[in-house]
């Protein structure tokens, strides 16, 4: 990808889903710039770029890409279509009823898994959920993003040994408007 389109992706996902006011982050963190995410994965075109692009970040030996519940899924399913590696669907928690299962689709157990995240800030939902998978057999070493925050996600994931890959971070898209 030459460095002319990413500028303009990052230009198109800042003008469809960047935000200022006042908000609450899953850290519990009050941030005064938000990329809501769904506004960029709700647009099949601009989110086929973004996961076209994303699959060159893909380590080599990933057996399953695992989408993190809510905002990870649409991600997840279009990298899974342009990379032709299986994917899976991780929950916050295990379901309490049907199958029971923390991850659904492709099986994780026994797999080397990269976590796929729309959008970091701590990391704190990733380490979370790597721990829960590792626990049922999964091997993890990365995690994928969209966009990094740039707010001590990776630091805090490196401390659980997972490097964080992201497509963008917010120095790109600032960068981009400029």
């Amino acid at each position: 990808m030459t460095q002319d389109f990413k500028i303009q992706i990052a230009r198109d996902i800042h003008r469809h889903c960047y935000l200022t006011g006042s908000f609450t982050l899953r850290s519990g963190r009050i941030a005064t710039e938000y990329f809501d995410k769904y506004q960029f994965e709700a647009l099949p075109s601009l989110l086929k770029e973004v996961t076209k692009h994303m699959v060159d970040l893909i380590p080599s030996d990933t057996e399953v890409l695992a989408g993190l519940e809510m905002g990870g899924i649409p991600v997840v399913t279009m990298l899974s279509y342009h990379s032709g590696i299986p994917a899976a669907y991780v929950r916050k928690k295990a379901k309490e009823y049907g199958t029971a299962r923390l991850a659904e689709g492709s099986e994780v157990r026994g797999k080397k898994v990269l976590l796929v995240e729309d959008v970091v800030t701590s990391g704190g939902q990733i380490s979370l959920s790597a721990h829960d998978l590792r626990q049922i057999g999964a091997s993890i070493d990365y995690a994928l993003c969209v966009i990094d925050r740039q707010e001590g996600g990776t630091e805090s994931l490196q401390q659980n040994q997972i490097q964080l890959l992201s497509f963008l971070t917010r120095e790109d898209i600032s960068s981009a408007i400029t």
